[in-house]
């Protein structure tokens, strides 16, 4: 495993699992069988209802919970009422605090979600603060009103949108890109990429190692997500081996600026904010 410094000194996983779209059972066992593969990293949110599931598959993995690096994220329509919403999410996940907590998206009244998070981070329930989806007009916003800065920002990134001019803005307050959507959706160009096919061979690795090694090397953080314990063992199977500077920039060359989720803040706003998810009834 490689690690990250944060801007306030916290030691945070490269890799860790996601579980974006997984069930509550999905959730556990995925998170049970990275944390035996030697994950230590562990990423969720209220919306997507598996934070029940994430907690028993962190408690079966007999990991102690200092050891694991935990995710997740508020959702818009709680902002308001941060504080509550943040002593909910801990229940669910059965702890008393989260490793990084996460405002979901830019919309709403976000600065007084950021401000709850502020309070938890002195309170102790809260090690880490990070944005999600924000632009870097909203980030800028944040930072002029915030009391502590944040630590990282999480974006959808991958070799066809690399977000070099973001991560150049973010370099200048010391916080970190966590890359969603790291393979680019599924995309099968992408995977099949002659340079992947190539350095696969090389390095006797998959197009998918080699993608998640380019991630690990550009400085990004990355969650890939799997209910498949194969899967899950092989996306972890990139520390053993590093691309040359060489390497790092032929893949630079795939750089289309172009990404997979499409959706504007405007549209982004009224979907979000009219889903008031009962987080709560999740089993």
């Amino acid at each position: 495993m490689e690690y990250v410094s944060l801007n306030n000194g916290l030691k945070m996983p490269m890799e860790g699992i996601g579980t974006f779209l997984l069930s509550p059972a999905d959730a556990e066992e995925s998170v049970y069988q990275a944390l035996k593969a030697g994950y230590r990293l562990v990423d969720t949110a209220n919306a997507y209802m598996n934070e029940k599931g994430v907690g028993r598959g962190m408690k079966k993995s007999g990991v102690k919970r200092e050891d694991i690096f935990l995710v997740t994220k508020l959702w818009p329509t709680e902002y308001e009422d941060g504080a509550k919403a943040i002593d909910d999410t801990l229940k669910r996940l059965g702890t008393d605090y989260v490793d990084l907590l996460i405002l979901h998206q830019p919309v709403g009244n976000y600065l007084a979600g950021y401000k709850a998070m502020e309070d938890a981070y002195k309170a102790g329930k809260v090690k880490a603060l990070g944005l999600s989806n924000f632009p870097q007009e909203q980030i800028r916003d944040v930072i002029d009103h915030c009391e502590i800065k944040p630590q990282m920002v999480q974006v959808e990134a991958h070799p066809y949108y690399p977000q070099t001019e973001l991560k150049a803005y973010l370099a200048k307050y010391e916080m970190v890109l966590m890359a969603w959507y790291p393979l680019g959706h599924g995309d099968k160009a992408l995977a099949r990429e002659e340079i992947f096919t190539k350095l696969g061979q090389k390095y006797g690795k998959s197009n998918t190692q080699i993608i998640l090694r380019w991630h690990i090397q550009s400085g990004n953080i990355i969650i890939p997500g799997s209910k498949n314990a194969d899967h899950i063992r092989d996306n972890f199977d990139i520390f053993d081996f590093a691309l040359t500077e060489d390497e790092m920039a032929e893949i630079a060359k795939l750089d289309k600026n172009t990404r997979y989720y499409n959706v504007s803040l405007k549209e982004a706003a009224g979907m979000y904010l009219s889903a008031r998810l009962d987080f709560n009834a999740q089993e």
